[in-house]
C-alpha cells in the first residue's frame, strides 16, 4: 500500500477576547487568541501535516500572514484547500490524530463537535478523526495558561 505520514504542530499565544477557534469550532473562553487568520490550531497544525506528507511546503506558504487577504480568515478554508491539493495528487486522508495541548479551554466537551467538522471538510469517515487533549501538567507556556498549542499526525493512503 502506498502511503505517505505528515506531521504538524502550530501555536498561539492567548490575548483578548471571548472564544478561540478549534477544529473548526466557535469555543468559549475567557482570552482569545493572537493570530492573523481565525488563529485555530488544531485546523493550523492538520493543514501542515497534509502538506507536510504532501511534500508542499508548510500553511504559511501557502497562506502567507503577510498577505491581507488573509486576515481573520476562517481556517476551514485553509483545510479544505489542502483536501483539495491531496485529492488533485491522487491521495485521500487514511486517518488524523491530533492533540490539543493547554490547561484551559476544556477541549472534551467540544472533541465530537471538532471531529464531525473535521471528517465533514475532509470527506472521510468520522473513525477516521481523533481528537485528545492533554495539558503540561501546569509546565511551559501552556501550563501558565499563556498560549494553546496542537500536534497531528496524518496519514495519507493513494486513492488509486
Amino acid at each position: 500500500m502506498n502511503v505517505r505520514i505528515g506531521h504538524g504542530f502550530d501555536v498561539h499565544a492567548f490575548g483578548e477576547g471571548d472564544h478561540v477557534m478549534l477544529g473548526g469550532l466557535r469555543v468559549p473562553h475567557t482570552r482569545g487568541v493572537l493570530a492573523h487568520s481565525d488563529g485555530d490550531v488544531v485546523l493550523h497544525a492538520l493543514c501542515d501535516a497534509i502538506l507536510g506528507a504532501l511534500a508542499l511546503g508548510d500553511i504559511g506558504r501557502h497562506f502567507p500572514p503577510s498577505d491581507p487577504q488573509w486576515k481573520d480568515a476562517d481556517s476551514r478554508a485553509f483545510l479544505r484547500h489542502c483536501d483539495a491539493l491531496i485529492r488533485e495528487r491522487g491521495w485521500q486522508v487514511g486517518n488524523a490524530d491530533i492533540t490539543v495541548i493547554c490547561e484551559q479551554p476544556k477541549v472534551g466537551p467540544h472533541a465530537q463537535a471538532m471531529r464531525e467538522a473535521i471528517a465533514t471538510d475532509l470527506g472521510i469517515a468520522l473513525d477516521a478523526v481523533s481528537i485528545k487533549a492533554t495539558t503540561t501538567e501546569t509546565l511551559g507556556f501552556t501550563g501558565r495558561g499563556e498560549g494553546i498549542a496542537a500536534q497531528v499526525v496524518c496519514l495519507l493512503v493513494c486513492s488509486g
